[in-house]
């Protein structure tokens, strides 16, 4: 993951778009979650499934962001960075790459328990794979209704709410978080596999609370103002429910 990394970094400084690494790291997860499956001496069932499942994600996810990322400027938030950086920015951003590296090995770690798991695979092992279905498809949909929505000249300048965007600002998020409780209902059976929540519980956290939510929404008041600060008070962040229905005096 060092090597991997370090060639993304390599990349963006000749391309100036430090947003490549993006789509790079749903892959260096998959990567290393493949190595562990190869690795392990569990049951092959499994170990096999829940790779699969893990490179297809990856897969969907890197191919979304190329396609955001060939058709749209750098994202801010690299662009900031570098500019809080200064002349120290290349290397920083270095630094920056490599703690993906780390997060990418963090990330992957539950594939490790999982190619280990020696057990004939069992009702747990199916409400796995039915919360890895119903993560991918809703992340999928949340993404194409964001795109439909964008298609529309009519549109610019407004607040998607349409489909699963009515009942959650970031539908997406919410289901690439749900996506990673698939690798814990694999290992919960195991000894130690409850420390495996600490994944999702790492994403929600990145994703609510420092590369997600606050630097897209930033973004979205700054672009659409009052018709966004109106969608954040009726419509819940993250988890999805019912709209609210706004008081006016």
């Amino acid at each position: 993951m060092v090597v991997y990394f370090s060639l993304f970094w390599v990349l963006q400084s000749r391309i100036n778009n430090a947003a490549v690494v993006d789509v790079g790291w749903g892959m260096s997860v998959a990567l290393v979650g493949a190595i562990f499956c190869w690795l392990g001496d569990g049951n092959p069932t499994r170990r096999w499934i829940a790779s699969i499942l893990l490179f297809i994600w990856a897969a969907r996810l890197s191919f979304y962001l190329y396609l955001r990322w060939r058709s749209h400027p750098e994202d801010e938030r690299y662009s900031q960075l570098k500019s809080e950086w200064g002349d120290a920015a290349q290397w920083r951003m270095f630094r920056f790459y490599q703690m993906q590296a780390l997060g990418a090995y963090l990330f992957a770690l539950p594939m490790l328990l999982i190619a280990g798991l020696q057990h004939d695979w069992f009702w747990l092992d199916y409400v796995a794979t039915l919360i890895w279905t119903v993560a991918i498809v809703g992340e999928a949909v949340a993404d194409h209704q964001l795109a439909e929505f964008k298609k529309d000249p009519s549109n610019k300048g407004e607040v998607c709410r349409v489909g699963l965007w009515r009942y959650s600002r970031h539908p997406n998020y919410f289901f690439e978080w749900l996506h990673w409780w698939t690798y814990v209902a694999f290992v919960i059976v195991v000894p130690i596999g409850w420390l495996t929540i600490v994944v999702p519980f790492m994403m929600w956290y990145f994703l609510a609370k420092v590369t997600g939510i606050p630097t897209s929404e930033k973004q979205a008041v700054k672009s659409r103002g009052e018709k966004y600060r109106q969608y954040q008070r009726t419509t819940n962040a993250f988890f999805p429910w019912f709209p609210k229905t706004e008081v006016t005096s």
